[in-house]
């Protein structure tokens, strides 16, 4: 007789198999590892065969998890159109949304405004990850991920949130030192403030070799937050998002009509959920921010303006 397979079963092996950890995909599951580790034996029982390889670096799928995965993740996307179809259009909004950003957005824009999104579906736990990285929603990292480019691949569903603009700048306590800067040739004299080469999770960061090529940072740091930090003491200049570095007091922009780049934030969802009332009320609401932000994102530049 064939055994019937829980659906709970195999939304655990989805999470240990994205997370390649136990402990990693118990707490994504706010579930014990003991009791995570429980549920991948049942099911092994069940198909009566090996999903995982146990290695001290983490749960490897084997040849038959590698099949199952495909399967399971066809049975993911069922489940998550039943919710969506099913569901009413005045559906509560409730359970968990992760939204992965890169940590400039995150920090300084997003959480400031989060509360209002909180406060308007008390059922909704929000989790913001405002980290330097980019964020995988096929291994489910995030439910709403922000990023620099659209994806190339997969079921993911992308929208363009805004333009934004980013210049040179240094200390305001140091104008004197910026005052001898007359062109983008002149900042290679000066120190600089930067990413760390290897750890740049995006190509639309490696700003300094399209303003001159010798600039060689003395100071590097994953996190943009840091080197706002740094440069606004005075360590250097910076490459930064006017709307980060724009209204800090503590920092003076450098060659404002000279150097002018223009990167682009994207708003990415996996397909299979963008319809979720958890999903569409929280990328409408980002939506909804980045358009009341007027200028912010995109300076004003006409005179008079300090820009």
């Amino acid at each position: 007789m064939q055994k019937t397979i829980d659906w709970d079963l195999l939304r655990s092996f989805l999470a240990v198999a994205r997370a390649g950890k136990l402990t990693i995909a118990a707490r994504r599951l706010k579930i014990n590892h003991a009791t995570l580790s429980r549920r991948i034996q049942a099911l092994e029982t069940a198909l009566d065969t090996k999903l995982f390889d146990r290695l001290l670096s983490g749960y490897v799928l084997t040849v038959q998890g590698e099949r199952l995965l495909a399967r399971a993740e066809d049975m993911e996307s069922s489940v998550f159109g039943i919710q969506t179809d099913v569901a009413s259009e005045g559906s509560d909004v409730s359970g968990t949304v992760r939204v992965g950003s890169p940590d400039g957005f995150g920090t300084a824009f997003l959480a400031p405004r989060i509360g209002a999104l909180a406060e308007a579906h008390p059922d909704l736990d929000i989790e913001l990850v405002a980290m330097p990285r980019s964020f995988s929603l096929s291994k489910r990292e995030a439910d709403i991920a922000i990023g620099l480019s659209p994806p190339q691949q997969g079921r993911l569903h992308a929208r363009k949130l805004t333009d934004y603009e980013l210049g040179v700048y240094g200390a305001a306590s140091k104008s004197e030192h910026w005052s001898a800067i007359r062109s983008a040739d002149d900042l290679a004299r000066h120190p600089f403030i930067s990413y760390i080469d290897d750890l740049i999770f995006a190509p639309e960061l490696d700003y300094l070799p399209t303003i001159a090529r010798s600039i060689v940072p003395h100071i590097r740091s994953s996190s943009l937050i840091a080197q706002l930090e740094a440069a606004a003491t005075g360590a250097g200049l910076c490459v930064l998002p006017c709307f980060l570095a724009g209204r800090d007091a503590r920092l003076v922009r450098i060659l404002p009509e000279e150097v002018r780049l223009v990167r682009t934030f994207w708003m990415i969802i996996h397909s299979d959920m963008r319809s979720l009332p958890r999903i569409s009320a929280t990328s409408a609401f980002i939506l909804r921010q980045v358009q009341q932000a007027g200028n912010l994102f995109l300076p004003d530049r006409r005179p008079g303006t300090g820009l």
